[in-house]
């Protein structure tokens, strides 16, 4: 199927640091209320479209799982010339702030850019050392009293990148984890009967440690869990063979492991078995790095589920030029309906 860019765009482009989710969820809320046969937001944020099963004598769910929030910070000091100093909200790579542009949403949003020292005045000890977070500080352009009339201490702060095509791949920031959240809405798009009842969730705080789906899997208590996210694409000069993890254009990925979770092997055997089935392009993800909203879902349930993820492969992962292929993007839609609908003829018991 065709990529829906326009819905992507405007799926990866909605602000929503971790504990600031409200404006993709209600954004999520908007496109996912006629698709289900129920929605509703927990405490703590979390989004769960329930679509019911035609026939399901045995009373099992599946939850998915795909957080909508994005790596962002925190106003931490406003100093007496009206610079910002911020908090980190998930990880970063702090050479990959330099020359960036930033939305502040204090009361209305406001653009800010990130400031450093220049190289010019460095020492050579300076220009040889890696930059640490703390080097850099946020320029309003206004001073202190300006700055304070908007923003104040608490406010988040989000990156500022537009979604844009390039080839036969999408670009923008927050493709991790937006591309999933549009990956579940197109499969409840086309998700007529599914094998079991679906809990279709879009959780939050993933980016700071996996809260959302905690708490989520706690209230569901699946038997099944899927989670959605994207994974490293290091298929660039200098890489490797070994340290690939995935590749753009060779198909969505079925996690194996990744720091937090080593996947049901039933599971994995029922994604591989059923993308080779519908002839959906694959390939086996093993990240030793990272996690991802399977430890919840695996996990936190009364009897734990047994639980897998779909991954998207992505290139400059925690920047603000993530990359993604367009088939990839379908085949993840693809694969995840074909285990929904077949998650019943599976042998669950071997």
């Amino acid at each position: 199927m065709k990529v829906d860019v326009a819905l992507l765009k405007q799926i990866c482009e909605v602000p929503g640091a971790p504990g600031y989710e409200k404006r993709v969820r209600d954004l999520i809320l908007e496109l996912v209320t006629p698709l289900a046969d129920e929605v509703k937001t927990d405490n703590m944020g979390n989004v769960i479209a329930i679509k019911k099963a035609k026939k399901n004598p045995d009373d099992k769910r599946v939850m998915v799982a795909a957080h909508m929030d994005e790596i962002g910070f925190m106003v931490t000091h406003i100093d007496d010339q009206g610079f910002i100093r911020f908090h980190t909200l998930g990880g970063f790579d702090p050479k990959t702030l330099t020359a960036q542009r930033v939305l502040v949403h204090g009361k209305k949003d406001l653009v800010g850019v990130m400031g450093s020292k220049p190289i010019h005045v460095m020492s050579q000890e300076e220009r040889n050392k890696l930059p640490k977070t703390t080097d850099y500080f946020i320029d309003m352009g206004m001073s202190k009293e300006d700055v304070e009339k908007y923003i104040t201490i608490g406010d988040p702060i989000t990156r500022d990148r537009e979604l844009i095509e390039m080839g036969d791949c999408v670009n923008c920031k927050s493709i991790d984890n937006r591309v999933a959240v549009y990956i579940l809405i197109e499969t409840l798009k086309q998700l007529e009967n599914p094998a079991y009842d679906v809990y279709a969730t879009f959780t939050v705080q993933e980016e700071v440690g996996i809260r959302g789906a905690n708490v989520a899997a706690h209230g569901i208590n699946p038997d099944f869990g899927i989670a959605l996210d994207t994974t490293i694409a290091f298929d660039v000069p200098g890489a490797q063979a070994h340290e690939k993890i995935t590749e753009l254009g060779k198909g969505t990925a079925v996690k194996i492991m990744d720091a937090s979770t080593i996947c049901d092997y039933r599971m994995v055997s029922f994604m591989k078995e059923t993308a080779n089935k519908h002839a959906i392009k694959w390939q086996p993800e093993i990240l030793t790095a990272g996690g991802t909203d399977t430890a919840g879902v695996q996990r936190m349930g009364k009897q734990g589920a047994i639980a897998g993820a779909i991954s998207i492969p992505t290139r400059h992962l925690h920047q603000v030029i993530e990359m993604a292929h367009k088939e990839d993007i379908s085949g993840s839609i693809n694969l995840l309906k074909a285990c929904l609908e077949d998650m019943d003829k599976f042998d669950w018991g071997h």
